[in-house]
C-alpha cells in the first residue's frame, strides 16, 4: 500500500482577513462585484483573495436568483397540516352557510368529498341552531342608544314580510322580523321593543308605506319622520320617459300620414280629403303630445334638482316650490290623467315627510353660520359649490370668488359644510342596501324561522367589512361602527374559537 504524503502548506487556508471579515461587509464585497467593480480591485482593496471574492459573488446572485425566480412547488406537494377539530368542524359549518351563501346539501357534499368527513343534515342543522340560541342572545344584549338616523324598509322573500331596520351611520342592522303583515300596529309593537334597548334616534327615515307611517307615530310620537327622496324620484322617473315615448310616437304617426299623403299626390296628382284630415288632427296631437312632455319633464328637473337637491334653497322656499310643481302637474292632469293624477296625490301626500331633511338642514346650516360669524347665504353658497361637479366649469370661478371672500377661513368653514352634508340623510338606501344582500340568503331558504333571522343579523352586524366606499368602515363591523369598541370574531363570539390560536 502506497501512502500518498501532502504537505500542510499545501493545503489552502482562507486568509486572516477573511475569516475576520463581518458579514455586512461580505455582503457589501459582494453587492459591487455585481455592480461590476473589478474583482482584482476589490481583493486588494479588503486584503483578501480572488477566489473568496468570486464566492461572496455566487452567494449574492443565488439569492437573486431564488428572490426572483422561486422554484415552482409540485401541486402534490404539501403545503401545510391542518388540525382538524371538532371545534374546527362546527366554525367551517357556520363560514360555508352564512360566507359562502351554502345550503346545508352543499356543506355535507364539502365535508363529504373533499374533507372525507361526512356529517349528517341534522347534525348541520344541530349546529347551526346552537348557533342561532348564542346569536339571539348576543342581540339582546346590544345597546342601541348610539343609533342616529334609523331607516325601516320591507322584504317579501315569500308570503311573509320582513321588518328591516338599519342604523344609517354604522348600517347596523337592528331589526329582522319575520311578521303574519305590515300593518302600523306590528311596526310600533317592534319599535316599543327597540326603545327598552335605548333605541331612540333623531329621526326616522322610510318609503310611503301605511305601516311605515302609522308605526313610528304611534310607538314614537315625538321622534320626527322623513321620507325617502329616492322613492319620490322612482316614482316620478317612469312618468317622465312614458310622456317622451308617447310624444315620439305621435310624431312618428304625423311622418307616417305624410308620407302616405306625398304617395298619394306622386300617384294620382291630387292629395287625399280624408288622409289629410287625419294629419291635421295628427299634427295636433303630436303638439300636445310634444309640448305636454317639455313641460312635464321641466317640472320634474326642478324637482330633482333644486327642491329634493342636496344644496337648495331653505325649507320654506322648497315647500312653495314643491307645491307650484304639484299644481302646475294637475293642471297638466286632463291631458294624461291616468298617470298624472295618481303622481299628484302621492305627490301632495310626501310634501312634509319628503322635504324634512330641509328642516335639519337649515337648522345645522344656521349653527355652522352662527359658529363662524359668517351670513348663512355665504354658507349655501358654499355648499352649492361643493355639491356641484368637479368637471363643471362654472364651479371653479364660484369656489376662488367664496375663497376671495373668505381668505384664511375657507377651508376651516369648508370642512365644516361638509360635515353637515355628510350628516343630512335624504334616502333609506343603507336599508336597501342591506335588503340587497339579505336575498342572497333568503333565495336558499323556502320558509324562513326567526331564529335564522336571529344569527343572519348576528352575522351581519360582526363581519368585518373587506371593502367599502367610506374608508372608515374597512376593516371594521357594524358593531363596532355602532358603539365605537371593538369585538371577537363573531364564531369566537359564536363560542367556537380558532384551534389554530390554542
Amino acid at each position: 500500500m502506497c501512502i500518498l504524503s501532502i504537505p500542510t502548506d499545501a493545503v489552502p487556508t482562507p486568509s486572516p482577513a477573511a475569516q475576520t471579515l463581518p458579514p455586512q461587509t461580505r455582503q457589501q464585497l459582494a453587492i459591487e462585484a455585481l455592480a461590476g467593480t473589478a474583482i482584482t480591485d476589490l481583493a486588494n482593496h479588503h486584503h483578501v483573495s480572488r477566489k473568496f471574492v468570486y464566492q461572496q459573488t455566487n452567494k449574492a446572485q443565488q439569492a437573486l436568483d431564488d428572490a426572483f425566480d422561486p422554484p415552482r412547488a409540485d401541486d402534490d406537494d404539501v403545503l401545510f397540516y391542518l388540525p382538524v377539530t371538532e371545534t374546527w368542524i362546527k366554525r367551517f359549518i357556520l363560514s360555508a352557510l352564512l360566507v359562502c351563501h351554502s345550503s346545508y346539501c352543499g356543506v355535507h357534499e364539502l365535508l363529504r368529498d373533499l374533507f372525507h368527513c361526512p356529517r349528517s343534515l341534522g347534525y348541520l342543522h344541530t349546529v347551526a341552531h346552537e348557533a342561532m340560541n348564542r346569536a339571539r342572545t348576543l342581540n339582546g344584549q346590544q345597546q342601541l342608544s348610539a343609533v342616529r338616523i334609523a331607516a325601516h324598509d320591507e322584504i317579501f322573500p315569500s308570503d311573509r314580510p320582513v321588518l328591516v331596520g338599519v342604523d344609517v351611520d354604522s348600517t347596523y342592522c337592528y331589526l329582522l322580523s319575520q311578521e303574519e303583515q305590515r300593518d302600523g300596529v306590528t311596526w310600533a309593537v317592534r319599535l316599543l321593543e327597540l326603545q327598552d334597548a335605548g333605541f331612540k334616534p333623531q329621526a326616522i327615515i322610510g318609503d310611503g308605506g301605511g305601516g311605515l307611517r302609522a308605526g313610528p307615530e304611534w310607538a314614537m310620537p315625538n321622534t320626527p319622520r322623513r321620507g325617502d327622496v329616492f322613492h319620490v324620484l322612482h316614482e316620478v322617473g317612469p312618468l317622465a320617459a312614458f310622456l317622451e315615448n308617447r310624444a315620439y310616437q305621435a310624431l312618428q304617426a304625423c311622418e307616417k300620414l305624410q308620407r302616405q299623403q306625398a304617395r298619394n299626390e306622386r300617384r294620382r296628382g291630387r292629395r287625399d280629403a280624408g288622409v289629410s284630415q287625419k294629419l291635421r288632427y295628427a299634427q295636433q296631437a303630436a303638439t300636445a303630445a310634444v309640448t305636454l312632455a317639455d313641460d312635464v319633464a321641466t317640472l320634474l328637473d326642478w324637482l330633482r334638482r333644486d327642491i329634493l337637491s342636496l344644496a337648495g334653497p331653505c325649507h320654506a322656499e322648497r315647500c312653495a316650490l314643491y307645491d307650484f310643481v304639484v299644481a302646475q302637474l294637475r293642471e297638466h292632469t286632463p291631458q294624461c290623467p291616468h298617470r298624472l293624477e295618481p303622481l299628484c296625490t302621492y305627490l301632495v301626500n310626501q310634501r312634509d315627510a319628503v322635504l324634512a331633511f330641509a328642516q335639519q338642514l337649515d337648522a345645522d346650516l344656521c349653527r355652522v353660520a352662527e359658529d363662524f360669524q359668517i351670513p348663512v347665504t355665504v354658507i349655501r353658497q358654499l355648499l352649492h359649490v361643493q355639491e356641484m361637479d368637479v368637471r363643471d366649469s362654472r364651479r371653479w370661478p364660484l369656489q376662488a370668488a367664496l375663497h376671495q371672500q373668505l381668505r384664511g377661513r375657507f377651508f376651516e368653514l369648508s370642512e365644516a359644510v361638509a360635515v353637515v352634508a355628510a350628516q343630512t340623510v335624504r334616502a333609506s338606501s343603507v336599508v336597501e342596501n342591506v335588503n340587497s344582500r339579505l336575498r342572497n340568503y333568503f333565495f336558499l331558504r323556502r320558509h324562513l324561522g326567526g331564529d335564522y333571522l336571529q344569527l343572519l343579523q348576528f352575522f351581519l352586524n360582526h363581519r368585518r367589512f373587506l371593502r367599502s366606499e367610506h374608508a372608515e368602515r374597512v376593516n371594521h363591523s357594524p358593531a363596532e361602527l355602532l358603539t365605537g369598541e371593538c369585538h371577537a370574531h363573531w364564531l369566537e363570539m359564536l363560542g367556537l374559537p380558532d384551534p389554530l390560536r390554542n
